[in-house]
């Protein structure tokens, strides 16, 4: 996995800081796989990858359950897992989960399970942020030609598409059809007839056809395939001597053919070139595959060793050198929505200025706190460009379903959180819908954010002087300049105010602003 000058040279510069193995963990709905990276000279060196076949989105039942007997599975090889990461910062790991995990009803529990047993938080990630892992995968393993691609991963439950042209995606889609549910839709009886394959391929029609004219005007000269599906295919067809560069639509129409003539899933061991693990799931992926190739009249495609876990190890390191594609982002969605930026720059400084002073004696101290909080600063306002009335609830809704580059679903509930509660009264409902974890650390964010806002309530532009803030548990003194609380008599209002909001949430906020309006 080499990397370009430009690339090594910034991993270098910024070696002292930068953790010496890595590691990226893709939970997908077939397969879950590891990989753990060294850094050295400026390359990403890749140490070990593991690869089990755990098949949880095999395990869905019909109200969107993951079965007992998988989930046993799931956990048995994140315990292995953990092994392989065990005393590895939390900075220098990355684990995401993709469809099955997203959809599944019963989710959460499993999710808290298995990460008791790699030691790590697991974000899940829209089908968005996974095409753009998966494009950022593939584009790092490819040596930079000018073209512009298009790159198709197809997992378990979901397929990606995305145009690119070198590191950056142009256009990307998402679709609800993967190797796993395809089988279980139209070869659930393991009978592989004319019939079935007629259907499955309508199926992936039917999904295409609203974003096939949008890729097609784009355009793209170099397809590409990603991940196991399109590799165990590649694989066939080269055993079979049908082709030696890459995946033809001659030769995927032969491919079909092949399994017609196997008739069921328990024969296809003959097929050569096809493991035995991946004969359950191959009719569902073959089918995606050729109804793409058909849709967007693709008549051959390269295979690339770069998929999502590739992808995350280059985002990884690109937040450990401070390079976070969540911070540009945010700064596209300030751009977009034409925000104050000068108000949004001085709440920022403010309410992390209040972080740094109470983030101890909070339990506020890790990076992801700080980072949310700034974030939220820039956006808080965001709501504006809907209306002005309500705003804090606009706000909220955009942050949490925008399609935000880099973010978790969790990220992204969080910040939405956040926007929700900075400002009129504290909503307690919408931090009981955050993960058990996650409530009491987002309930003191959004009290800093409150503060922050209510502090510059004026936009003048101006600092706060002599600001000092203590907390300890749910109580919070609120110190100020005496002659800067002179001439702010509205501020100590709003304070006293804020007081009866923050009373709600159990949180007893004091200070000198009551003592200002006392001596009135």
């Amino acid at each position: 996995m080499a990397n370009s000058p430009a690339v090594q040279g910034e991993m270098k510069k910024n070696s002292s800081r930068t953790p010496q193995t890595i590691a990226a963990v893709d939970l997908g709905s077939n397969s879950f796989h590891l990989i753990v990276a060294r850094l050295h000279n400026g390359e990403v060196r890749v140490l070990d990858r593991l690869r089990e076949m755990v098949r949880l989105g095999g395990g869905l039942d019909s109200k969107r359950h993951i079965s007992p007997e998988v989930q046993r599975r799931a956990l048995e090889c994140l315990t292995r897992f953990g092994e392989r990461l065990a005393g590895l910062p939390s900075e220098a790991v990355r684990v995401v989960g993709t469809n099955t995990l997203r959809s599944a009803r019963n989710a959460e529990p499993l999710i808290e399970a298995m990460e008791a047993k790699l030691g790590h938080p697991i974000e899940i990630i829209s089908g968005m942020e996974e095409a753009r892992l998966i494009y950022l995968g593939v584009a790092h393993s490819l040596a930079a030609d000018g073209r512009r691609r298009l790159v198709m991963d197809i997992g378990g439950g979901s397929t990606e598409l995305i145009i690119g042209k070198g590191f950056e995606p142009i256009c990307m889609q998402s679709i609800y059809l993967g190797c796993v549910s395809l089988t279980r839709t139209r070869f659930r009886d393991g009978r592989i007839t004319r019939k079935a394959v007629k259907r499955a391929l309508l199926d992936v029609r039917m999904e295409l056809e609203p974003v096939v004219g949008k890729f097609r005007r784009h355009g793209w000269e170099r397809p590409i395939g990603a991940s196991g599906t399109i590799r165990a295919v590649d694989k066939v067809i080269r055993a079979a001597g049908w082709e030696r560069d890459g995946i033809t639509l001659r030769a995927l129409q032969r491919l079909k053919e092949a399994l017609l003539d196997a008739g069921d899933i328990g024969n296809l061991s003959r097929l050569p070139g096809l493991s035995q693990e991946r004969a359950p799931v191959f009719p569902g992926g073959v089918m995606v595959l050729l109804g793409t190739f058909e849709a967007l009249g693709i008549e051959r495609m390269e295979v690339s060793d770069g998929a999502l876990r590739e992808g995350l190890l280059y985002e990884l390191v690109g937040r450990i050198r401070e390079e976070d594609i969540r911070s540009r982002s945010i700064d596209e969605l300030v751009q977009r929505y034409r925000l104050d930026r000068e108000h949004a720059t001085q709440v920022r400084k403010e309410v992390l200025g209040l972080l740094s002073q109470v983030a101890s004696s909070w339990g506020l101290e890790g990076k992801i706190w700080r980072q949310l909080l700034g974030w939220a600063a820039q956006i808080h306002e965001i709501g504006l460009s809907i209306a002005h009335g309500q705003h804090h609830k606009h706000g909220a809704y955009i942050a949490e379903y925008s399609d935000l580059a880099g973010f978790s679903r969790r990220e992204q509930k969080l910040l939405a959180t956040l926007i929700r509660a900075h400002r009129r009264k504290f909503p307690i409902a919408s931090f009981q819908e955050l993960p058990k974890s996650d409530r009491l650390p987002a309930k003191r964010l959004a009290i800093l954010l409150r503060l922050a806002v209510l502090l510059h309530r004026s936009r003048s532009g101006e600092t706060v002087p002599q600001l000092k803030l203590k907390a300890k548990g749910g109580c919070l003194r609120l110190r100020l300049s005496p002659d800067w609380l002179e001439q702010h008599p509205l501020t100590c209002s709003d304070l006293e105010q804020e007081a009866d909001y923050l009373a709600a949430a159990d949180v007893r906020l004091t200070g000198n602003y009551a003592d200002i309006r006392a001596a009135e």
